[in-house]
Parts: structure tokens; C-alpha cells; sequence
């Protein structure tokens, strides 16, 4: 019998890279593609055309994820899906997220090409908006899709232009109109998420394939200080509510808040905004955001129930108001899942180990409804979320093999 992975054709693989990697494409080699915006919409056309070749059966659901659908013998039978996302970040790399489309793309046409028959239907899956750079609620796709309750919250936020995810989502639907409805939440046997690292693991560690055993938990916070707006030449510092200041004290009493000597903790402030902004006025307004993540969740708790209390107690003379925005528990990935992605590296004879992720993926809500797993592949110094991202075509075409035979296995 045909293997689905002596069928995955490395430089295929490597050229839909290429061809995807041009929507968006910035002077300094990554991507701003951004989702529901033109650049995204281009690329699921692309995807679908793709697929359309392949004889596969597309589909989209309320908040904008698509499905691919090769069909198995048993049209009964709950499908096993495969695929990760296509936005990006501003400033984004060409492999983020898109791996895991595009190996599972390969992996399906692998399987086609090798005559192999599955019981179970074979559904490749792009979520919408997982990095949350334009809609600020990451995996926003998987979230509603494993939660349909948060499906009306979702589509009313807006971007910073005050677009609705609601309108975007309808220019979506107009660009792609062959489409069918596809209803949130059906049943599913297994998933896998192919993806990078994003990490340096697995190349310091000469590892071609890493096995994800759990997930970091992640805490989000928004936080808002406001002073009062003064003249810089006049107003004395004693009678100043500088928010600037305020911010500052509260952003060093947080960096010795989640100092770890261990080197676990991962403390972020990834926006700071002032207002307004001017050269010779004490800024009245700082919103700044908090991303922390750990893989307990008491560390979580313990840490992230601290932060208010530091805000409230180093804003004076200002007001602060701090409003935790996302939570996101621990995960563990275990069972069937990972084991078929083991057997399959073993078979390959590809060089594997177990890791843990410290960035979220859309796998983790997925984990909340149905069996999960995930392949990492190394990227160059680890380096992800940045424009010289980089992975090499050997390692991305071992995933997808690693990805073909554990579908296959999952399928049959």
C-alpha cells in the first residue's frame, strides 16, 4: 500500500510559500496581512483556487473560517481536520500560521495523489483573525467556533478605523461567493495544527519535529491611566498629574511584579500609547497592554490577581483603570492524537521530541470540544512575529509528511 508521505512534494510545498508570502508582502521580506483586510481575502482566493483544483468542497462559517472538504467513504463518520490561519501580524514572517494551512493542503493532495481511501472526510481549516493584530481577540475563529455564544460579541468589535468584524466579514463573503454556509461547531474526530515553533528549541537541539504535550496559559490586560493635559513650559511638576510618569512607575513596579529568576515567566507590554503625543504638552492619557504568560495556572492566578493592586498603587497623583481582556487556561495534549503524530514521525525515522508552546494557538480551543494535537517544525533562531522569519523547505516538507501519515491514521 501507498505511504501519503513518499507524496509530498517538497519544492510544491515551498512554492505555495512563495506565492502566498506575496499578499501582503512587505519591503523587508515578511507580510502585513492582516485578517478580513484585501490581503487576506486574496489569500483564502488563492487557498480556494488551490483547493478548487483539487477537486476539494469549500466552505465558510458565520465568523469566516473556511473549510476544505475531501471526502472519505463513510459520509457519517465525524471528519479529522488539519490547517492553522492566514492573517498575520503588521510586521509578520512568511510561515506563521500559514505552515499549518499549507502542509495540510500538501498533506490532502498527498493523499489523493498516493490512491488512499479514507473512511473519514479529510477538512483542511483556515481560522479567521488568530493573531488578533486588527481585532483585538486573538484565535477569534476557533474561540467562536468552539463557543458559538461568543459569536454576536465578536462580530461587533471594531478595528482602530472603527470597522466592524460584522462589515468585514460581509466583504469576505462577497469576494468568495462560491462558498457554501457551513453551520459553527460540528463534530470532529481529531484535529492537528501544523505550525513553526516560534521558539529556538528544536534547531538547538538538531530536532526535526517537536510534539506538543501542553500549551502555555496566558492573561491579557488593557490599562488606561489619566492625568490631566498641561503646558510644559509653565505648569510646575508639583501641580502636574502626568500620565506619562504614572505609566512608567506602574510598567517598572510590574517588571519586578513578574521577575523570574527561572526564566518561565513571559511578561510583555506590546502597546503603549500617549496622549496626545506632543512635544510641549504633559501627556494627559497613557493606555498601555499587558501580555503575561506561564504554563501553571496557579502562577497565573497568583501573579495576574496582583496586577490591579500595583496599578492602583503606583498611578497617583493619576486614575488608573485596568480591565483584564483575555484568559486563557493551561492546555495539555494527550491521547490518540499525539501518539498517531509520533507513530508517524517514528515510521518516517524523523528525529522528534515532546515541547511545550509558549504562544497560543487556535489547537487550544479546538482541545476544549475534541481530541487535538500539534507538529512544530523549527524556524531560524526561533525568530517569529518578526519579517526575517524563516524555516527551511527540508523541515517544512518533513511536517507535512509527519502530518500525511497521522491524518491518514486518524482517517482510516
Amino acid at each position: 500500500m501507498n505511504k501519503a508521505s513518499d507524496f509530498v512534494d517538497e519544492k510544491r510545498l515551498w512554492r505555495r510559500h512563495v506565492e502566498m508570502a506575496r499578499f501582503g508582502a512587505t519591503p523587508r521580506g515578511g507580510v502585513n496581512r492582516q485578517a478580513l483586510s484585501r490581503e487576506d481575502i486574496d489569500a483564502r482566493a488563492l487557498l480556494l483556487n488551490w483547493s478548487n483544483a483539487l477537486g476539494l468542497r469549500g466552505a465558510m462559517d458565520d465568523i469566516g473560517n473556511m473549510f476544505l472538504r475531501h471526502p472519505g467513504t463513510d459520509p457519517s463518520a465525524a471528519p479529522v481536520l488539519s490547517g492553522s490561519h492566514l492573517d498575520s501580524q503588521p510586521t509578520g514572517g512568511r510561515f506563521d500560521g500559514v505552515y499549518g494551512v499549507l502542509a495540510a493542503l500538501e498533506a490532502v493532495q498527498a493523499v489523493k495523489e498516493a490512491g488512499i481511501e479514507t473512511r473519514r472526510s479529510l477538512e483542511i481549516v483556515n481560522w479567521t483573525n488568530e493573531e488578533g493584530s486588527r481585532f483585538e481577540q486573538g484565535c477569534m475563529g476557533s474561540q467562536v467556533w468552539a463557543d458559538p455564544r461568543k459569536l454576536e460579541k465578536m462580530l461587533a468589535l471594531t478595528d482602530s478605523q472603527g470597522v466592524m468584524v460584522a462589515d468585514a466579514l460581509r466583504e469576505v463573503r462577497q469576494s468568495l461567493p462560491k462558498l457554501e454556509p457551513r453551520p459553527l461547531t460540528f463534530p470532529v474526530h481529531a484535529l492537528i495544527e501544523a505550525h513553526i515553533e516560534q521558539g529556538p528549541v528544536l534547531e538547538m537541539t538538531g530536532t526535526t519535529i517537536g510534539i506538543v504535550t501542553a500549551m502555555h496559559g496566558s492573561r491579557r490586560f488593557s490599562i488606561e491611566v489619566e492625568g490631566e493635559e498641561a503646558h510644559a513650559g509653565t505648569m510646575p511638576a508639583a501641580a502636574r498629574k502626568d500620565a506619562l510618569f504614572a505609566a512608567i512607575d506602574i510598567v517598572n513596579a510590574l517588571r519586578k511584579l513578574f521577575h523570574d529568576p527561572r526564566d518561565v515567566v513571559r511578561f510583555t507590554v506590546g502597546r503603549f500609547e500617549v496622549s496626545p503625543n506632543a512635544l510641549a504638552v504633559v501627556p494627559g492619557r497613557v493606555l498601555f497592554t499587558i501580555d503575561f504568560r506561564h504554563p501553571e495556572e496557579r502562577v497565573l492566578t497568583e501573579l495576574g490577581d496582583q496586577v490591579e493592586a500595583i496599578c492602583g498603587q503606583w498611578a497617583a497623583p493619576c486614575d488608573v483603570t485596568v480591565k483584564e481582556t483575555r484568559r486563557a487556561a493551561c492546555k495539555t495534549f494527550e491521547g490518540f492524537v499525539p501518539e498517531a503524530i509520533a507513530r508517524a514521525a517514528i515510521d518516517l525515522n524523523i528525529p522528534h521530541m515532546p515541547i511545550h508552546s509558549g504562544a497560543g494557538h487556535d489547537a487550544r480551543y479546538v482541545l476544549d470540544r475534541y481530541p487535538a494535537g500539534m507538529i512544530f517544525v523549527p524556524c531560524e533562531k526561533g525568530i517569529s512575529h518578526k519579517e526575517n522569519e524563516n524555516a527551511t523547505p527540508s523541515d517544512l516538507a518533513a511536517g507535512a509528511r509527519v502530518l500525511a501519515d497521522a491524518l491518514v491514521a486518524l482517517s482510516s
